[in-house]
């Protein structure tokens, strides 16, 4: 009995934090009493991270069961370029076009990599999805107000700082980094023979169903820890320690990690700043939050080994702390 609750006390605790949220959240009126605002307000953020994350997990979690049932490693063999620049290029700019969401991105690029997609294409692909697509590109210019420099500048850099990171990527890692329990489960699916079309649009389902709970927990996580900074972080302070040019970029990026908004929504979030830190450390918000966050970076660390994940969101941060300094004289 104690070893099923501690294999399963991440599935368990997350589902009592889930649970106890919700009940906070209809029981508002009646516990405002007794409990801080704060708390309620944290409780607040909480459901609204999920609200907003949930749709998009699902997405990412039906494309990885289609992936993983319908995609052979013939077909990845065939469509990925054997040299590395070329498949580098090509997986970040099938990211830009491709409508994807941080928080669906992770499910997709796991089942990518199990199928035999180069780390560092996946990678690729993984950085520029949530940034560069068609949706977040609008949604930038409409936030800013109809102003195409902003947008242009989150598309440019963006896409640069994806390849330079890509690229440090292949240099500095070889094999798929999972963490040892994904590579038994890898060899098993392999191993699943040809099936009729329904059968394997059921597997495809049943997958996706077990992909999703598997993701989900560390979803709730993120949310949560995400939601707690928000409520409890002092805003003086923030503002006070971003008064200079460098801390300000260096401000806006933490902020970017730890708030874990949705790259469809985070340039309204963004635009909002505009008036408070000078126009490079909203761009340096703009695009290192789609990249990766604090919920994206516990799904990560469920699929990739520990030492691999913070590598990437070393190379990510400093990339786009450089590249945003560097161009700074031009915004």
């Amino acid at each position: 009995m104690n070893r099923i609750v501690r294999t399963n006390l991440v599935d368990i605790t997350g589902l009592i934090l889930l649970a106890a949220a919700f009940l906070l959240l209809t029981l508002k009126l009646d516990v405002g009493d007794v409990l801080p605002s704060s708390f309620l307000n944290l409780n607040t953020i909480f459901i609204s991270i999920l609200i907003e994350a949930f749709p998009f997990v699902l997405i990412g979690v039906l494309i990885a069961g289609v992936i993983q049932i319908f995609v052979t490693e013939e077909h990845i063999q065939r469509w990925i370029p054997q040299s590395r620049t070329k498949a580098i290029i090509m997986s970040c700019v099938v990211g830009a076009l491709f409508p994807a969401c941080e928080c669906g991105i992770v499910p997709i690029v796991r089942r990518l990599v199990a199928k035999g997609v180069p780390l560092y294409a996946a990678i690729g692909f993984m950085l520029t999805g949530p940034l560069i697509n068609p949706i977040v590109i609008a949604s930038t210019y409409m936030a800013f107000g109809n102003n195409a420099s902003i947008a242009g500048w989150r598309m440019g850099l963006g896409f640069a700082v994806a390849l330079i990171v890509a690229f440090s990527v292949s240099f500095f890692f070889r094999g798929h980094q999972f963490k040892q329990a994904l590579v038994s489960t890898q060899t098993i699916s392999a191993s699943r023979k040809k099936e009729p079309l329904t059968q394997r649009f059921f597997s495809m389902l049943t997958h996706s169903i077990d992909e999703f709970f598997d993701m989900a927990k560390f979803l709730i996580f993120g949310a949560f820890l995400a939601a707690a900074v928000q409520t409890y972080m002092p805003a003086k302070s923030l503002l006070e320690a971003g008064d200079g040019p460098f801390s300000s970029i260096a401000v806006m990026m933490g902020l970017a990690y730890v708030l874990s908004l949705c790259s469809e929504a985070d340039a309204f979030i963004g635009s909002s700043f505009n008036s408070i830190f000078p126009t490079p450390s909203v761009l340096a918000f703009l695009i290192f939050g789609p990249m990766i966050d604090l919920k994206n970076t516990l799904m990560m660390l469920s699929v990739f080994r520990a030492k691999f994940v913070f590598s990437v969101l070393f190379f990510v941060a400093t990339t786009v702390f450089l590249s945003t300094v560097l161009v700074q004289s031009f915004l």
